[in-house]
């Protein structure tokens, strides 16, 4: 069974649609939000396919010393394709923000977010 790791505000029909497909989920957190377990501690073990968050999930927390480069390191390390919901009005200016992730991540409209993470795990 392919595992897809979640952020807080995930909505939980997309989650049950996963499910229903036959996929398994697990809560994540950033590190501030108490969700989940901490995305930075991702390992190998943890068998993850997925990862999906909001954009200002994955922002660093100005009186918190992390980044998005931090958060998002198991994904990249581990070859955890990670989704990055993001009204599409607003990709160019995440990808600026995101800049140098942008082979560790797809951005993703809420509205096409079941369609590209089916993809994915299908892939």
């Amino acid at each position: 069974m392919k595992i897809v790791g979640y952020t807080e505000g995930v909505d939980s029909l997309f989650l049950t649609h996963l499910a229903c497909r036959g996929y398994g989920t697990i809560p994540l957190g950033n590190g501030v939000d108490n969700h989940g377990k901490f995305i930075k501690l991702i390992t190998k073990s943890d068998d993850i396919s997925l990862v999906i968050t909001y954009f200002h999930k994955i922002l660093g927390v100005p009186t918190y010393n992390i980044t998005c480069e931090d958060l998002l390191y198991p994904c990249q390390s581990l070859n955890i394709p990670a989704i990055i919901i993001v009204p599409k009005e607003h990709f160019d200016r995440a990808r600026d923000i995101l800049c140098g992730l942008e082979d560790h991540i797809v951005l993703v409209d809420p509205d096409d977010m079941l369609d590209k993470a089916v993809e994915i795990l299908e892939s």
